[in-house]
Parts: structure tokens; sequence; C-alpha cells
């Protein structure tokens, strides 16, 4: 029996000398006629598509996009042009681990209702460590605050192989985010209107709500520098990540439940914006603030025709406040969750 096919899609916007790094360990470890390596570029100015074209050639399918569309609408319009039966969105600073990532992914999209996985996720400034976008894979509370196994808030944990078992979970990083085409399409793929940061969950609450199934695959490795596009600690992430977040929610919840839920959301975000000023960090709560006007300024546009479902009932979702169980009652890793 033939493989499935699958594109490898990086999408750059100025990583040249990132690429130089990462790309030739993705071309080593994506072996076979069934893969292809398709470096998409947002209109980059410092001469990445220049530098790919002369160093890698015909290793990989090159696409330009007109002008820098950001994350969501940078892959919505490269995947729009490719066919391949499963897409793995790779961020430009993020690499294999090894020679059997695809494969793995493969073999586990086998399962009924499968829509997307989500590989092991490392540091790569610290291999012995999970890398804070993804971890080992995406869980949610249902105030909407996402976590992974590995890393909840700033808190990150060395990986002793505590979370070495596949898993269903809520959401995969899009870091690393391998996706059945015909789910992709299905959901309508990202919604470009987010810019950035917080999109790869919006579209698997989206998935979770067509009934498909996202799982961590941990035998499937990646390293991830991570950073390269907006450090954890920038303001300008903190209002994406709290602007998105509150869009997401009134998008996927179910309408009797959604105002009072995001209410409550809105009152922990305001406990989020004092643990900043505490911090010294007054920038991030300004942002905070931010993001709940223009939230209340453009959330009427922000609809899906998906039949929703109680966020509750979704693998990956737990019944209580993250925010409190982190803060006040010191329930800082995964297993304090998920015993």
């Amino acid at each position: 029996m033939d493989k499935p096919t699958v594109d490898v899609v990086i999408l750059n916007y100025n990583t040249r000398d990132i690429l130089a790094q990462c790309i030739p360990n993705v071309l080593k470890y994506s072996q076979g006629e069934h893969v292809r390596i398709v470096l998409a570029d947002n209109c980059s100015t410092d001469g990445s598509m220049e530098f790919a074209r002369k160093t890698f050639g015909e290793q990989l399918d090159y696409i330009e996009i007109p002008e820098n569309l950001g994350f969501a609408g940078g892959y919505n319009y490269a995947l729009a042009q490719r066919s391949s039966d499963y897409f793995l969105l790779l961020n430009s600073d993020a690499e294999p681990a090894h020679d059997q990532w695809l494969d793995e992914l493969i073999e586990a999209s086998q399962q009924q209702n499968f829509a997307a996985a989500h590989p092991h996720i490392w540091d790569d400034n610290q291999r012995n460590r999970f890398e804070y976008a993804g971890a080992n894979g995406g869980f949610m509370d249902p105030y909407g605050f996402p976590f992974c196994r590995g890393r909840i808030f700033g808190n990150v944990e060395s990986d002793t192989k505590q979370y070495d078992d596949p898993m269903e979970i809520f959401w995969a990083s899009g870091a690393a985010l391998f996706v059945k085409r015909e789910a992709w399409e299905n959901a309508g793929g990202l919604d470009d209107r987010f810019f950035a940061h917080m999109e790869e969950i919006d579209l698997c609450w989206r998935l979770k709500n067509l009934g498909y199934k996202i799982y961590s695959v941990p035998r499937s490795r990646v390293f991830h520098m991570g950073g390269a596009t907006l450090s954890n600690q920038s303001p300008r992430k903190t209002f994406l990540n709290f602007r998105n977040g509150l869009l997401m929610m009134h998008k996927n919840l179910e309408e009797d439940k959604r105002d009072r839920i995001i209410f409550q959301r809105k009152l922990f975000d305001g406990l989020a914006g004092v643990f900043f000023l505490i911090q010294g960090k007054f920038q991030h709560t300004v942002e905070i603030i931010k993001a709940h006007r223009a939230f209340d300024k453009i959330k009427i546009k922000f609809h899906s025709d998906i039949p929703k479902k109680d966020i509750k009932s979704h693998a990956g979702v737990i019944t209580d406040s993250l925010v409190l169980g982190y803060f006040f009652k010191g329930k800082r890793t995964w297993n304090c969750w998920f015993r």
C-alpha cells in the first residue's frame, strides 16, 4: 500500500539565517517520494527566497505570497495551492529530531475521525526541556485558557519521559501541526483575521465541534527554537493572545453559555493584569485592556456556522479554572490536573 502524500510547508518571513540552520535537517529526515518540502514566503525583504533557491534548488517547492498575510493568511494562501493527503505546518525555526517523525504521524492518522496530530516538541536551546509553544500537546480550561502537557503558563517542565504515551488532546501547536487536508478544508482552514497567535487552537476547536479527534504523538519529535516571530515576553504577543483568545471563545462556545463564560474569562484576565503589575510589567497590563476593547469592538464579525458543543464534553478540557488552580492551589504541572 502506498504511503499517503504529505506536504511539509514552512512559512517564512525574514528568517534567512534560521532557514539555513533548519532546512537541512528537514530535508535529511523527510525522505520519500510521498513527501514534498514547501517553502512559502510571506513577502520577505531579507533575501530569504533568493538564498533558499540558490542553496536548496529543486529539493524544495516554492510559493511566493504577494504580501505579508501573517501566520494564518500565509498558510491559507499556501495550502490552497497544494493537494497532498496531509499537510504539516512547520515553523521556520523548527526541525525534526529523527527520520521517523513523519511515519509516526502518518501511523497515528489511521485512527477513526482523525483530523490532526501534535509531535513531541523540545526546546532547541535546552534539549532536555519541553518547548513553550505546545510541549507534548494542548489542553484547555472551561474559560478558554490553553495549556500544555509539559507547560502551564510560564512553568515549562524538563522531559523525564513522563509524557511519552500517546493520547487524545484538545489542540495541536502551529509550530508543527500535522493535519488531514480533508479536515482542514471542512473546517475552513485558519482564521486569517487573527493574523498571529491562537489561530491553531481556534482551528482545532472547530475540528472538535465537527466531531474530529486530535492526538499527541510523542514518538514523533521536533526541536523548536521559539520566539522567532514574537518573544513570549512581548507586550504585542500579550495583546494578540488575550484578544484572540476571546474571539476564539466567541466563535466556538455554545451561544446560550457564551456571554456568561466570556464575562468570567474577563474577570480572570483582570487578575492576570494584576499579576503583571506586581511583576512590574505595566505594559502587559495595558495590552490586556487594549485586547478587551478590541474584542468588544470586532466580536460581532466573528461567527462560525459549525454546530457548537459543550466545551467540557471535549477530550483535553479540564473542568476547573486553570488560573485558580495554578496560582492559588499550586497545580503547576500537567500531572496535577490529570492523575
